[in-house]
């Protein structure tokens, strides 16, 4: 079953034609590193919570739009394996981000239903 790396993040909305210009730079590595897919998803619906919520999560500010995006790996050791390279990557090292990467959250999943 395939392994899931899921990102959440705050973009300004005037920097939606850099990030999609982010996203692409960024799927290529990816993909040359193993990942099977890359989806990226800008925020049109995302209400405010009661508690918590995605724009809470990632300390979103004013203007800035919740993308929400993850990358598809046939496993963890695959994916373990590409981190690892990528990181020591000079284009990785390289790339610009146009949004605050330090409030962008992201974790490791398991497959448990995938239909």
């Amino acid at each position: 079953m395939i392994y899931v790396d899921g990102f959440i993040a705050s973009v300004p909305s005037d920097k939606k034609s850099d990030y999609i210009d982010h996203c692409k730079e960024a799927v290529a590595l990816f993909k040359e590193y193993g990942a099977l897919r890359q989806v990226e998803n800008w925020g049109d619906d995302v209400p405010d919570g009661e508690v918590t919520d995605f724009r809470k999560a990632v300390q979103a500010k004013e203007g800035e739009i919740i993308v929400f995006s993850w990358i598809e790996w046939p496993s963890k050791e695959a994916r373990d394996e590409a981190w690892k390279k990528m990181m020591e990557d000079p284009r990785m090292k390289n790339m610009s981000m146009p949004f605050d990467g330090k409030r962008m959250i992201y974790g490791g999943f398991q497959s448990l239903v995938d239909e």
